[in-house]
């Protein structure tokens, strides 16, 4: 019995969604971290850095030539980056997950400003009780 073409769709969608569900943080900025065997030179490093590049919504990414790494962050489908970079050379998966980066310098930022509004605060409350103790 041949099934019809949309219910095999729909049943490999189904199955990634069950087995596989950071694949569909679609909405989050993801961090994909892979390990490129093939990646020993300049030029194979480029190859692989520009296929990358050619994913719809992929933000960012970084190579790292001594661990064979490459790291793509982005708002792309991991498996169509692993597809891509299987053209150049092997490829394996090291890590999936969000881009919690971005979130930890926002919180950096905040705090060091919050922390020059306290310093603000307890400077102008030293020059009121010096206006203070001088008006005595």
């Amino acid at each position: 019995m041949k099934l019809p073409e949309k219910f095999n769709i729909f049943l490999v969608h189904s199955l990634q969604a069950t087995c596989f569900p950071f694949l569909f943080l679609s909405h989050m900025a993801q961090k994909v971290v892979l390990k490129i065997l093939s990646m020993s030179d300049e030029k194979t490093k480029q190859k692989s850095i520009e296929a990358a590049a050619d994913i719809l919504g992929v933000d960012a990414i970084s190579a790292d030539m001594s661990n064979h790494k490459l790291t793509v962050i982005g708002e792309m489908d991991p498996i169509a980056v692993v597809k891509k970079l299987k053209k150049i050379g092997k490829v394996d998966i090291l890590s999936i997950g969000p881009a919690k980066e971005e979130k930890k310098e926002e919180k950096k930022e905040e705090k060091k400003e919050e922390k020059k509004e306290e310093k603000k605060e307890e400077h102008k409350e030293e020059k009121k009780e010096e206006k203070k103790a001088e008006g005595k």
